[in-house]
């Protein structure tokens, strides 16, 4: 087991792995969208979330956790709910690459959150780069309206941004989540709690037994979904999220790639341009890897 005062460089390559695996679930999740619909797809696959990481939560469960940390489990899924709903929608109605690079924007909002929740410095550049940035998203946008897209894909290009800004306060909730509970305990509250508030819609939505074909799907997307979850989280505990959020710009490369081996897609010079842009703000903002103090108590 990697020890617990682990390196930056090592949480940070633990992170990239957790980013590999979720873009990976991301391509999985695409096809079940298009195939059986949103909120389907992250039903079925959050009950078979809940049994994989309930099995090892099981296995080495010691005591309920305290009320604090019980309520950061539950607020953070409960966030994660609706950032996932935003975003699965959204992928379903744009390319893959395309919605990856205008989620990039949501770490360099973190670095904002981080220095205003958990008190970390951001540097003077910050502002500089989120204008980079921004020009980055604009730059994307400008492609999808030259390509006539449509409708669809302006509503889902709109819908991804509103999970970026869930998903910054996300990378910080992680954080501080993290620093109060194991990975395994992480998941499986976070399955559990995604469960419970799509369940609540079931009434209003309707939903029904997916057909056989999709299960492979369903459930090869909740142990990347969890993998994925257990990595991030065991990074998370050991540097500090305005450094671990640069991890997420691996995610760009496997959403070309598996946006063009699965779904036949090709990126356009507009979608390249506009990640670079956004990426390059993100580092320019992005301050030195420090080392998480592990005592360091999450906050109630």
């Amino acid at each position: 087991m990697l020890p617990r005062h682990a390196p930056p460089a090592v949480a940070f390559a633990v992170g990239t792995l957790g980013i590999a695996l979720f873009s990976g679930m991301d391509a999985i999740m695409k096809g079940l969208v298009l195939a059986i619909g949103v909120y389907s797809t992250m039903l079925w696959r959050s009950f078979a979330g809940v049994a994989l990481s309930g099995a090892g939560y099981a296995l080495s469960w010691k005591r309920w956790p305290e009320a604090r940390v019980l309520r950061l489990h539950v607020e953070r899924g409960v966030l994660t709910s609706f950032m996932g709903l935003l975003f699965f929608w959204g992928i379903g109605h744009v390319p893959l690459a395309q919605a990856i690079a205008l989620a990039f924007i949501a770490p360099l909002i973190a670095l904002y959150l981080a220095a205003v929740l958990l008190g970390e410095q951001v540097g003077k550049r910050t502002v500089g780069a989120s204008l980079l940035a921004f020009v980055g998203v604009l730059v994307i946008f400008v492609g999808q309206a030259r390509a006539d897209l449509g409708r669809e894909a302006l509503l889902g290009s709109l819908a991804i941004q509103l999970s970026a800004v869930l998903y910054a306060i996300n990378i910080i909730m992680m954080r501080r989540q993290s620093q109060a509970a194991g990975p395994l305990e992480i998941a499986f509250f976070q399955n559990l709690t995604v469960t419970a508030v799509l369940l609540a819609a079931l009434p209003f939505i309707g939903t029904s037994l997916p057909a056989a074909a999709h299960w492979p799907a369903l459930l090869g997307a909740a142990v990347l979904s969890t993998l994925s979850l257990l990595l991030l989280s065991w990074a998370y505990a050991r540097a500090e999220a305005s450094y671990l959020a640069a991890t997420e710009y691996t995610a760009f490369l496997w959403a070309a790639l598996f946006g063009w081996l699965v779904f036949g897609e090709h990126l356009s010079g507009f979608t390249v341009a506009g990640a670079v842009l956004i990426v390059t703000g993100c580092l320019l903002a992005a301050r030195s890897p420090q080392a998480a103090n592990p005592h360091l108590e999450a906050a109630p």
